[in-house]
């Protein structure tokens, strides 16, 4: 290995030491960047002169059409939670299935499932379940480790279901990846790979995963009721046609929202960026229709900013990273490493997945997407039979799984912040590890049956 390439590796464990350290993440990889350069300048194994085409390509983040969706979706999520549209549904499904054992957890993981289509966004999701759905459920005498395992599972589902701000930046920096690919393999008119595309893949393996969380639940309910003991039946509640038009109003809303913003996408309507736009103004009439949006406006506009902000500051600084890592020869080393490892194409997406599922307990996954795929995806995506829609997909999975799992895992901590409490760390870790272990089978299932993934795209666009 070349002097230059052992200073890429150096270059990656110092970042990865950082973070460990408690630095913020886009200073990190903005400050090891520039560190780098001016050492390898100065040793002679690259030239400094490299870092002038990182202006032209900040400007290139800032204008790129794609990650105009990131700050509509962002809006979206926000305005919603702050709508009060998850109290509703929450207060309807709990009064739905609250009779039956596990009825509470089955509700959660639906709401979750709508909310995440909803907002997109982890973290948002997270705290709404954990404020309402969490202390319902420890009232009502369920397990406190299955109660914080549900809740955390189902708010990560924000990171799998469209529209995702994971994979809105996902589908950007892959669809980047797959060009490259293809020009390196002398294909001059390259296939596009979208937004959409990935979209319409993740939504049969997402809603297979709600599936695999249902039956968990079910299961337990069976072998072990007294963890997810049934509600006192209240007779003025769950039954009659009052309860059935309070369900539906509580449904409509939220679905009506996210069949416009989806429908338009899969449907070839719109782009992402323009059913993001879609979302925020519905988004902003359901706000107006129950009255808060006076004062919902201001925070929602100040929250969002906040997100897109660091989202925005860590492409960046993984901008300057990658550019880095480059000159010194680093994504040639990876490419050399990925086509020698046994077991051929396989074996290459194995230890890449292996990589991603550990480097999620020191970075988060905007970290993983910026920094990781720009330099993984194009070599893997240069071997034969490699589906960028499934390998995408698989990528997305594997970031779910490590945002849940311990001991780093951020939607742990959002739920840690607003948990009762009654409930511990510990709870909240053992709890999750069903969940886990059940991500990790659906990503099996995945690797062994593509068409879960690519069967959507095919049938709605050809390819």
């Amino acid at each position: 290995m070349a002097l230059a390439e052992l200073f890429a590796v150096a270059m990656v464990v110092a970042v990865c030491a950082a973070l460990m350290i408690g630095y913020p993440v886009a200073l990190t990889l903005g400050g090891v960047s520039l560190a780098c350069a001016a050492l390898g300048h100065a040793l002679g194994l690259m030239g400094f002169s490299i870092l002038g085409a990182l202006p032209q390509r900040i400007y290139g983040v800032l204008t790129n059409e794609v990650l105009l969706a990131v700050p509509l979706f962002v809006f979206m999520g926000v305005m919603l939670e702050r709508a009060g549209i998850a109290e509703d549904l929450l207060e309807a499904m709990g009064r739905l299935f609250g009779p039956l054992r596990g009825g509470l957890g089955i509700s959660a993981v639906i709401v979750g499932t709508l909310l995440a289509a909803a907002k997109g966004v982890v973290g948002a999701t997270t705290v709404t379940l954990g404020l309402i759905m969490l202390p319902t459920m420890l009232r009502f005498g369920y397990n406190k480790r299955l109660a914080a395992g549900t809740v955390a599972a189902t708010s990560t589902l924000a990171q799998i279901f469209p529209p995702a701000t994971v994979l809105v930046l996902l589908g950007d920096q892959l669809g980047n990846s797959y060009q490259a690919a293809q020009l390196a393999k002398g294909i001059f008119a390259p296939r596009a790979l979208t937004v959409s595309d990935l979209f319409a893949g993740a939504l049969i393996p997402g809603f297979a995963l709600v599936a695999l969380y249902l039956i968990f639940l079910v299961a337990v309910a069976i072998v072990k009721p007294e963890a997810s003991p049934a509600l006192p039946r209240d007779d003025n509640g769950a039954k009659g046609f009052a309860f059935a038009g309070r369900l539906v109003a509580a449904l409509i809303a939220p679905l009506a929202l996210i069949v416009a913003v989806l429908g338009s996408i899969l449907g070839g309507v719109a782009t992402p960026t323009e059913a993001g736009s879609i979302g925020a103004v519905g988004a902003l009439l359901l706000a107006a229709r129950k009255g808060a949006l006076g004062t919902a406006l201001g925070p929602v506009v100040e929250k969002t900013t906040q997100i897109v902000g660091m989202i925005f500051l860590i492409l960046i600084g993984a901008t300057a990273f990658s550019l880095v890592f480059r000159a010194l020869g680093g994504d040639v080393m990876v490419e050399r490493a990925l086509t020698n490892l046994p077991g051929g194409t396989d074996g290459a997406i194995l230890t890449v997945m292996l990589a991603m599922f550990l480097l999620g307990f020191v970075m988060d996954a905007f970290e993983i997407i910026f920094v990781v795929v720009p330099i993984v995806a194009p070599p893997l995506l240069q071997m034969p039979g490699v589906d960028p829609v499934w390998l995408g997909v698989m990528m997305a999975m594997n970031l779910q799984t490590s945002y849940m799992h311990p001991p780093l895992g951020p939607t742990l901590f959002f739920l840690r912040s607003v948990a009762p409490p009654e409930i511990t760390t510990k709870d909240i870790y053992i709890g999750v590890i069903p969940f886990v272990v059940i991500q990790l089978c659906a990503l099996v299932v995945l690797w062994f049956w593509p068409g879960l993934a690519t069967a959507l795209p095919h049938a709605l666009y050809g390819h």
